[in-house]
C-alpha cells in the first residue's frame, strides 16, 4: 500500500425528507445568499424545488435561481452563472439535481472568485485557488460528485468534455433521500449504476500490491451495484434497495475506496470524447467502453481481472488458466449491462466506426503521449479500444 492522505469533510445529510432542512445547513456553512442551481422541470414537477426554497425561506436566506443544467453540462450556462453569482453577491450554490448540475454547481463556485476564464481549471491553464462553498440536494445516484472534489463540463465550441478538481469545490454537505430516485426511468438508473461500477473499476485496477482492504471495499460496492440495481429496476420504489445504491454512489467516488493505490482513469477519459462528441449518457458510454478497455489490458496483470471475476461474480478460479478466469469476468460484467438495459457496443449506443480518428484526436496523446495508471495507453492503443467496442458482443 502507498502512503496517502484523506480527506472528506462533506457531511451527508441522508434519509427521507432531509431536503426540508437545506436552509438550516446552508446557514450552518455560512451562507447568507444562495444561487439554486438545477436542470429541467423534474425538480419543479415533482415539488422538491418549493421545499427546498420554503427550507431557505425558514432559515431567512435570500436566493436566486438559474435552471437549465442539460446532461454533459455545458460551459454557456456556467457563464451565466457566474455573472449572476457576482451580480447578486451570492456566496453559497446549491445544486439540487444530479452529477451535472452538481458539476456545473461546482464551475460557477470556482468561477466567481476567479479574474480569468473559468475554462483554464479545465484546459490546464490554471489551478484552483479558491471558491464559493458548494452544497447538493441529490436526485440520480451517479456520478458521485455530491461527495468528491471533482467537476466535468463540456465546451460547446469543440464539443470538448474535460474535468477539474479540487478540495477548494468538495462539497461543504449534501443531502441525500433516495425517495427522490424512485421517479428516475430504468434506462437512468441503469447509466448510474454503470458511472458508479466505473468509478470503483478505475481504482480496483492498479498496479499498486498489497492493497487487500481497499480491494475488498471496492469489491463489496461492486456486490451491491450487482445485487440492487436489477432490484430497482423491477421495483422502482424500493426505498432499501435505493439507499444502498445513493450511499454506493457516494463511497465509489468520495476517495475511500482508491486510498493508498495507483489509479488508472483512462476508460473514463476515453468515454468522455464519446459523450462530448455524440451527447450520449455518461454511464451508456462507460458501459460500451469499460469492457473494451478491460478486453485490451487484462494480459497486463490477468490475476487481477480473475480476481474481480471470482469475487465479483462468482466465476471459478481457474489457477492453471486465470485468463481463462479473467475473459469469463468481462463476459459476465458484460452480460450484466445488457441484462440492467445498457449498450454495449458502437452501434447500440449510436456511435459511428468511421469516427474513430476523430475520438483520437480529440483525446489529446498526439503520436508519441501516454497516459494511465494500469497500463500506459498510447494514440494507438485508444484506437484499438475503440475498435473493440465498435465489435463488441456477447
Amino acid at each position: 500500500m502507498n502512503s496517502f492522505n484523506f480527506l472528506s469533510p462533506t457531511e451527508f445529510v441522508f434519509g427521507k425528507e432531509r431536503e426540508k432542512e437545506c436552509g438550516k445547513y446552508v446557514r450552518k456553512y455560512g451562507g447568507s445568499k444562495v444561487l439554486i442551481h438545477y436542470g429541467s422541470g423534474s425538480v419543479i414537477r415533482s415539488g422538491l424545488l418549493d421545499r427546498v426554497k420554503q427550507s431557505l425561506d425558514a432559515e431567512d436566506i435570500p436566493f436566486v435561481l438559474l435552471g437549465g443544467v442539460m446532461p454533459n453540462p455545458r460551459d454557456v450556462l456556467v457563464y451565466e452563472g457566474i455573472a449572476l453569482c457576482k451580480k447578486e453577491k451570492v456566496d453559497f450554490i446549491l445544486a439540487v439535481g444530479g452529477g451535472s448540475v452538481i458539476d456545473s454547481a461546482k464551475a460557477i463556485a470556482m468561477g466567481i472568485p476567479y479574474d480569468g476564464d473559468f475554462w483554464d481549471f479545465y484546459s490546464g491553464k490554471a489551478q484552483i485557488r479558491s471558491a464559493v462553498s458548494v452544497g447538493t440536494v441529490l436526485t440520480i445516484a451517479a456520478a458521485g460528485s455530491e461527495g468528491s472534489g471533482d467537476s466535468v463540463i463540456t465546451k460547446e465550441e469543440g464539443m470538448l468534455k474535460r474535468g477539474a478538481g479540487s478540495e477548494f469545490i468538495r462539497p461543504k454537505f449534501s443531502v441525500m433521500n433516495p425517495e427522490l430516485t424512485c421517479t428516475l426511468p430504468a434506462y437512468q438508473t441503469a447509466c448510474g449504476a454503470t458511472d458508479i461500477m466505473a468509478h470503483v473499476f478505475e481504482r480496483y485496477f492498479t498496479n499498486t500490491t498489497e492493497v487487500e482492504i481497499t480491494d475488498r471495499l471496492c469489491e463489496a460496492v461492486l456486490i451491491t451495484m450487482v445485487k440492487e440495481t436489477p432490484r430497482v429496476i423491477a421495483d422502482p420504489n424500493n426505498y432499501d434497495a435505493r439507499a444502498n445504491i445513493m450511499w454506493a454512489g457516494t463511497v465509489a467516488h468520495n476517495g475511500i475506496v482508491g486510498v493508498g493505490r495507483e489509479q488508472d482513469w483512462n476508460s473514463h477519459g476515453i468515454e468522455h470524447e464519446l459523450s462530448g462528441l455524440y451527447d450520449c449518457a455518461h454511464g451508456a458510454g462507460l458501459a460500451v467502453i469499460m469492457p473494451a478497455w478491460m478486453e485490451f489490458v487484462m494480459h497486463h496483470n490477468p490475476m487481477r481481472f480473475a480476481q474481480m471475476a471470482n469475487r465479483v461474480f462468482g466465476v471459478p478460479m481457474n489457477f492453471e488458466n486465470p485468463e481463462e478466469t479473467a475473459a469469463k469476468g468481462i463476459y459476465a460484467f458484460r452480460s450484466f449491462l445488457r441484462a440492467i438495459g445498457m449498450p454495449i457496443n458502437f452501434e447500440e449506443l449510436g456511435a459511428r466506426e468511421e469516427d474513430i480518428p476523430v475520438l483520437v484526436e480529440k483525446f489529446g496523446l498526439g503520436e508519441d503521449g501516454r497516459t494511465g495508471g494500469f497500463v500506459k495507453l498510447s494514440s494507438a492503443d485508444v484506437a484499438s479500444i475503440y475498435k473493440l467496442a465498435v465489435k463488441a458482443k456477447l
